[in-house]
């Protein structure tokens, strides 16, 4: 196999690949063996034909395609190793030959790691910002404890007013006609959520526990579902139960409840110390942030699409996986924002191109500065790798390539060139 790479415009390449013909006629081969068994030729039984006769049947080119994708995953991984590119994108092949008795060739056109042209990256001046917390602030968290150590209260004596929660029976028609998903039984609903479309939950205020009504709302022209877009319809309620939340009192007492303190006054320090640590953490990182945009500001590079292409196809992935962990398909996902495929690249792209312009600036750094990473610290990472992925350090260390290694060691010297222009820079 020989590969020959041509540098082309705006950090792109194209690799164009020779497969010996021998190779060619193995994975011909292959793709009869493959294929024979779905292959009809009269005279032979299914499976049996000769590939010869299927190759005079059906044309000399009626495995071509299996071959070509029998050859291509190996001799592509094989052509970006010899190479000698960082390539950062997926490639783009095209066959370039494919005939009986000839040489294979295809090419693969692939974006490659741009280079970054440093500008001012030590001495970058920013905002001096100090952490501070208002007793507003003490309070708004003594509120939030509040609700999270609140209770419900059953109430029987009153019609349903604004905040309350309610547990209803409903049963959802659109011209006299049931329609699907709007039935249910012991529906818990908090008025005043807007849970519910249109004014659902206002028509609720007024009832009493076992009163049965009406209620008639009309469903939003841009409604998920497209069958009930703009419909008028009716729905048949009953009122089950009512109930109140009740928030404890903010005292000596509370404090003993939801902390190790004795008194309102400690733990209300305490609750100061840790919101001035949280807002100390913010304000580092929004400081690390605004420094690194300076210096891609003052950086020069030209960032190929195909490598902004498959940063957004990562952080997609990243996102299906977070809904996942949730509970949520990525379908649902998307039916819930109301995200087109185009809206949500679009959305992504902005923040791609801020991902890998960080990386690559960082990188910069890197090796303008000579900054490497020891085995201790990767003997670290990896021992917090293991902690997340609950495995022995040793084994999960055995599991590592090379590759990942090399991986591993820059993304630990990527973090220590950002605190080392952070350190470098000056607040003003």
């Amino acid at each position: 196999m020989s590969v020959q790479v041509e540098n082309l415009e705006k950090s792109m390449a194209k690799l164009t690949v020779e497969v010996p013909a021998e190779e060619l006629e193995k994975a011909m081969d292959s793709a009869y063996k493959k294929n024979r068994n779905r292959i009809v030729v009269p005279g032979f039984r299914k499976g049996k034909a000769p590939r010869k006769m299927i190759e005079k049947m059906y044309g000399a080119g009626v495995f071509y395609e299996d071959a070509a994708n029998i050859i291509i995953p190996d001799a592509y991984e094989n052509a970006f190793k010899e190479s000698g590119l960082e390539i950062v994108s997926q490639p783009e092949i095209k066959v370039e030959q494919i005939e009986k008795g000839m040489p294979f060739i295809f090419t693969a056109t692939v974006a490659v790691k741009p280079e970054v042209t440093l500008g001012d990256y030590k001495g970058i001046e920013v905002e001096k910002k100090e952490a501070e917390v208002s007793d507003k602030e003490i309070d708004e968290e003594i509120n939030r404890v509040r609700e999270s150590n609140s209770r419900m209260i059953t109430v029987d004596d009153r019609a349903v007013q604004d905040g309350d929660t309610v547990t209803i029976d409903f049963d959802g028609y659109i011209d006299g006609e049931q329609f699907e998903g709007g039935k249910s039984e012991n529906h818990s609903l908090v008025i005043g959520s807007h849970t519910f479309i249109d004014n659902f939950e206002e028509q609720i205020i007024g009832k009493n526990i076992g009163d049965e009504f009406d209620v008639n709302v009309t469903f939003p022209e841009m409604y998920q579902s497209e069958e009930l877009r703009g419909k008028a319809a009716v729905f048949k309620v009953k009122l089950n139960g009512i109930k109140i939340k009740e928030l404890p009192d903010v005292d000596d007492e509370f404090a003993q409840d939801v902390s190790d303190f004795d008194t309102l006054a400690e733990y209300r320090e305490d609750l100061k110390n840790k919101l001035l640590e949280n807002k100390k953490i913010i304000i580092k990182r929004e400081k690390e942030e605004e420094v690194i945009r300076k210096i891609i500001d003052n950086a020069q590079m030209d960032i190929p699409e195909p490598m902004i292409d498959e940063q957004i196809r990562q952080m997609t992935q990243e996102l299906a996986q977070n809904m996942k962990r949730q509970g949520l398909s990525f379908e649902q996902y998307m039916q819930i924002t109301g995200y087109t495929p185009k809206k949500l690249v679009d959305d992504i792209k902005p923040q791609a191109v801020l991902r890998i312009q960080n990386r690559l600036v960082l990188e910069a750094v890197v090796a303008a500065e000579n900054i490497g990473a020891s085995e201790e610290e990767y003997d670290k990472e990896v021992e917090n790798m293991a902690a997340m992925y609950n495995m022995e350090a040793g084994k999960l260390k055995e599991r590592i390539s090379n590759e990942e290694k090399e991986q591993i060691l820059m993304d630990i010297a990527v973090q220590k060139a950002a605190g080392f222009v952070v350190d470098a820079s000056v607040e003003v």
